[in-house]
């Protein structure tokens, strides 16, 4: 796991020979660099750094802010100090700040590399698991009271973490710039890391004041919440017709006549067996409806709804006095009390 190592600066000249110098240990750390104390703030804000190598004279905010920012924000990042002004009351200043490691200017690369490689060494002398789950790891910490820092490297969301444990109680977590349970939140619900172990604790209030059992529940359901909602993001939403144009279609929308609706009726519910032959209308039986309704209010039996008739000919009539009349051809075999039925709900 390359590690990010935050160089700052006010020389430019140095911070660009460091920089190309060290490239030969890319395959172990990369260089972060910074001007002053106020940038190497925000770069630390942004990025998640394991040192910090910084001069002690800088404008606008010189090492010692830095250092002391560091100890309240970062507790766990080392700072090596470098200075063109050592005196031994400098570093005495230095070291009980916080600072790690103090390097007088001028110095020799490989001499600075040495002492960085050293430091970075440090993170993991509890040892390193690669492609693990977090949430189950980290429960074993409770359960045998380590007193420890783990960093952790995300594989899927290229994020870094770090968690504090004193006694096996987690205290703090952090991810860049969000810490408490909000970073502990984060971290849990990482699937696949890289863990990093520090068999230290720097020394801090407790932030998260909870078991981890429960933080992690919470840490999957905010996750699950997470993905259903990405899930309904990109399921696209029906493209609604704009009214003008539903109105349009609606026009060229033509009801289906009497006949295609008694075809479908029949087929629906008879199939074949309906015996039907053919659907149409035919003015020519105005004449004999007229007769039947006659007979029908003479007999007092009700308006006409319609009529079975047979003619002696290859097919029979079912007759629906419409205003054209709708004739229905039928195989005289057909089922006539069932189709008279269904036509008759």
């Amino acid at each position: 796991m390359v590690k990010n190592v935050l160089i700052v600066d006010d020389d430019q000249e140095m911070l660009l020979a460091l920089k190309n110098g060290f490239v030969k240990y890319k395959e172990t750390f990369s260089v972060l660099i910074a001007e002053d104390g106020l940038t190497a703030v925000e770069k630390l804000k942004k990025n998640t750094v394991s040192l910090v190598v910084t001069d002690l004279k800088m404008p606008r905010m010189d090492g010692f802010g830095l250092l002391e920012h560091i100890m309240e924000h970062y507790p766990d990042i080392p700072v090596i100090i470098i200075t063109g002004y050592s005196t031994p009351q400098m570093e005495k200043l230095a070291r009980e700040g916080g600072a790690v490691g103090y390097i007088a200017k001028p110095f020799m690369l490989e001499n600075l590399a040495r002492h960085i490689m050293i430091t970075l060494r440090k993170e993991s002398e509890g040892g390193t698991l690669h492609s693990v789950s977090s949430g189950i790891f980290l429960q074993l910490m409770e359960m045998e009271q380590k007193t420890c820092t783990i960093r952790l490297d995300d594989k899927t969301s290229n994020q870094k973490g770090v968690l504090f444990f004193k006694d096996g109680e987690l205290l703090d977590a952090r991810v860049g710039d969000i810490q408490g349970k909000k970073a502990a939140y984060l971290i849990f619900a990482w699937e696949e890391v890289t863990i990093s172990i520090q068999n230290v604790c720097p020394q801090m209030d407790n932030k998260i004041k909870s078991d981890l059992q429960p933080l992690i529940l919470e840490a999957m359901r905010l996750k699950d919440e997470s993905d259903e909602a990405e899930k309904r993001a990109e399921k696209p939403a029906p493209e609604k017709p704009a009214p003008e144009k539903t109105a349009a279609k609606m026009k060229d929308v033509k009801p289906p006549d009497t006949t295609t609706i008694i075809r479908q009726k029949l087929e629906k519910q008879m199939g074949e067996k309906s015996g039907l032959e053919d659907i149409y209308k035919d003015d020519s039986w105005n004449d004999i409806i007229l007769k039947i309704q006659k007979m029908s209010s003479f007999f007092q039996f009700g308006g006409l709804r319609l009529g079975y008739i047979d003619k002696g000919e290859a097919n029979d009539f079912i007759i629906i006095p419409t205003k054209k009349p709708t004739v229905i051809s039928v195989n005289p075999k057909c089922p006539r009390d069932k189709i008279i039925q269904i036509l008759s709900q």
